[in-house]
């Protein structure tokens, strides 16, 4: 870290304790005085119109106002100002910066946030997981990812996730991750049941690093899928970590079987009762050969869920817990935001994948650096490509468009990352075809009767 990088980092800290004392005495001024301290270091690298934003803070009645008073009164204040630093100044504001500096310099995607696996290992076998298929607990290294970040780091990306497998089997080496870059922003994805005192413990100390637990509905669909009593032990992790004041949501995996339920007041409330913050919603994908397409939303259900989320969330009245789709929400980001363009997918052999969803790569952290692989054959051929459609509500090469990632894989020479029964990627997109097409004329009217002409990557879910 240079001189001027620790400068503006000091001076946004300075900033933000001043502000904070502030609410103390007058909420809503010190959080309008945040607001301003944000909104004066995001807006230097996008056009983004925060105006919605501040009517709501403006308004104690806003949904917003009182997610965000929830936040403050839930959220230890090292926690609360770490996660400031790191994900808004560092990951928003600076880094932002930096990868736009990266695109032009290598022409090529440079992401935001890199995902990778720790480990295929993990403690549950639940019905139907994805993850195993790379083989029995794969690992990387703490120096692998360690030199990961560091690369990472001088693009401008200080944003990162960990998925499996289960990354808590690695917990320790998660939080000397967080010890060795304390300017980066984390997040697991965790079945939530090896969360217990000490290890909450550290994540307080540690500030930087903040879960997202799977969650399949209540107990009975939960357990169904995860095993009996898991549940219960996800409630009482739940109750750890709002006690002790750290950031953590919910990531959910919605089907057929289960969206009316993790879409429903009573879930909502449920959340928000035990102290989630955000919850990141997952379209079902039809991966790997043991895949069931059955279990892919309807039509009905896919535009139930696109207008519910967003009701959820809206900012004026909605129900006070930020959530989203990473397939109905493409609008938002300009389309697809994976093979680098907005982040990439690192498996727990080392393979670089375009996707968390694509298990295709001709490249390898073990061979490639950082650079190489964002400008490999398959991951240029995702930057050449994208956006797949026009319509951003069908942003995916696989699921709404298969005939894109066959042509994509072909021409790159990308081979299969599966390592127990890979799986061509005709047959892949097969099973999306008849959803595609589907959902595909609903969408496109959908796009056209909202007037959409262009989209950018600048367009944030701000405006919702």
């Amino acid at each position: 870290m240079d001189m001027k990088h620790k400068m503006g980092r000091v001076a946004f800290s300075k900033a933000f304790d001043i502000a904070y004392g502030r609410i103390e005495k007058d909420r809503q001024k010190g959080m309008l005085e945040i607001f301003n301290l944000v909104e004066g270091y995001v807006t230097k690298n996008g056009n983004y119109d925060l105006s919605n934003f501040r009517a709501c803070l403006e308004d104690k009645d806003s949904a917003l106002y009182q997610y965000i008073s929830r936040i403050i009164d839930e959220t230890d204040r090292h926690e609360l100002k770490t996660f400031v630093l790191n994900f808004l100044y560092e990951a928003m504001s600076r880094g932002t910066s930096l990868i736009h500096q990266a695109r032009a310099k290598y022409q090529c995607n440079v992401p935001w946030l890199i995902l990778m696996d720790p480990t295929s290992a993990c403690n549950l076998k639940c019905t139907g997981c994805w993850a195993a298929e790379y083989g029995h607990k794969l690992n990387l290294t703490l120096e692998e990812m360690d030199n990961l970040i560091s690369q990472g780091k001088e693009l401008g990306i200080y944003y990162y996730m960990y998925t499996g497998g289960e990354p808590l089997v690695r917990k320790n080496d998660l939080i000397k991750l967080c010890e060795m870059h304390p300017d980066c922003a984390f997040i697991s994805f965790t079945n939530g049941t090896l969360v217990d005192e000490a290890f909450v413990k550290e994540l307080k100390r540690v500030g930087n690093l903040y879960l997202a637990i799977s969650l399949e509905g209540f107990e009975e669909a939960n357990d169904d899928r995860r095993g009996k009593g898991v549940y219960q032990k996800v409630m009482h992790a739940m109750d750890l970590l709002k006690e002790n004041g750290i950031i953590f949501g919910t990531s959910i995996a919605y089907t057929r079987n289960n969206i009316e339920y993790v879409t429903s007041d009573e879930f909502i409330d449920m959340e928000i009762s035990k102290g989630v913050k955000f919850s990141m919603y997952f379209h079902l994908m039809p991966v790997g050969n043991d895949a069931s397409p059955e279990l892919m939303p309807t039509v009905e259900q896919r535009l139930m869920i696109k207008d519910r989320l967003r009701q959820i969330r809206a900012m004026k009245d909605g129900k006070g817990l930020f959530c989203f789709d990473f397939q109905n929400d493409g609008e938002y980001v300009g389309g697809c935001i994976a093979g680098g363009r907005n982040y990439f997918h690192i498996n727990a052999n080392g393979d670089a994948e375009p996707c968390v969803f694509i298990h295709y790569s001709n490249s390898n952290i073990r061979e490639n650096t950082l650079i190489e692989i964002l400008q490999s054959p398959l991951f240029m051929a995702y930057h050449n490509n994208q956006p797949f459609n026009d319509n951003h509500l069908r942003p995916c090469p696989m699921l709404e468009n298969p005939d894109v990632l066959p042509r994509l894989v072909a021409e790159s020479g990308a081979k299969s990352t599966d390592l127990q029964s890979p799986e061509t990627v005709e047959h892949l997109c097969d099973k999306c075809r008849d959803y595609a097409s589907c959902w595909g004329e609903v969408a496109d009217k959908i796009w056209k009767e909202e007037g959409h002409e262009e989209s950018s990557e600048e367009k944030m879910a701000v405006n919702l």
